[in-house]
């Protein structure tokens, strides 16, 4: 014999369920920081994030895209708590804007840049001023993020006119809306070489670095954070101070990432 339920006990339990789930929404949409990064940090910023969570039982929110995507979000009234930026450049814009507290900011690590294959390439490149890059596409096309707007494709942009070969290449370049757009299409098979960041390169077990650039062909790569003007959480230096411990700094070490002087 199938009993009936009565019908109160049936509203306090959606009720319940209702509090519930409105109650983990709430908390979803109020997290301890919101930060938003570039891209090229996920990997250790995911790994970072879940030992705070785990020490301190505050949660950090991130947001990965192109530095410059990013800056555009707080520029228009994205309720960032923290930015971190893979250049300079898009630090500046928002601080002539006054949307970032100057005297919160520094240069968190640095990076290297390198050219990738897909795995298993038989490929090693000494990248020197005139280098056949052209070559050695054949008959494919060089993965980059943004060359216009995007640090890392800002940065290979410049390696590539100072080494004298981007004339040759320009025509061939797949730009990418950020850097790990970029070593995605690299992983994937969908383009013969790539320039990314070291960092992405030891994130993505399907690629192989097959040369790194001077690092005197190219601006200087830091990695910029500051938190926002508009944030009102305290969590956000505590967020900051983390970062630099040496934990953090192993992590981040430990992904490609370089230590500034």
């Amino acid at each position: 014999m199938v009993r009936s339920v009565p019908l109160v006990f049936v509203c306090a339990a959606l009720l319940a369920l209702l509090y519930t789930g409105n109650t983990r929404l709430a908390r979803a949409e109020r997290p301890d920081v919101l930060v938003f990064a570039a891209a090229s940090l996920k990997t250790a910023l995911d790994e970072i994030n879940a030992q705070w969570h785990e020490r301190t039982g505050k949660q950090a929110v991130i947001s990965y895209a192109a530095s410059s995507a990013l800056a555009k979000q707080i520029e228009q009234g994205a309720p960032a708590d923290v930015f971190i930026s893979a250049d300079e450049d898009w630090m500046d814009y928002l601080a002539e804007r006054k949307l970032i507290r100057p005297e919160t900011r520094s240069d968190l690590v640095g990076n290297r840049l390198v050219l990738i294959s897909s795995k298993g390439a038989d490929l090693q490149v000494n990248i020197a001023p005139g280098f056949p890059l052209l070559s050695l596409l054949g008959q494919g096309r060089l993965a980059m993020a943004n060359t216009n707007a995007v640090p890392a494709g800002k940065y290979g942009r410049a390696a590539l006119e100072a080494l004298g070969v981007w004339e040759s290449v320009k025509s061939r370049i797949a730009q990418a809306e950020n850097v790990r757009a970029a070593l995605l299409m690299v992983s994937r098979g969908e383009a013969p070489l790539g320039i990314v960041y070291q960092s992405d390169a030891a994130s993505d077990s399907n690629v192989s670095r097959v040369g790194t650039f001077p690092e005197n062909m190219h601006p200087r790569i830091a990695y910029p954070i500051a938190v926002t003007a508009s944030s009102k959480k305290p969590a956000a230096g505590a967020f900051i101070d983390m970062l630099k411990t040496p934990d953090a700094r192993t992590i981040l070490e430990k992904q490609g990432f370089t230590t500034l002087n």
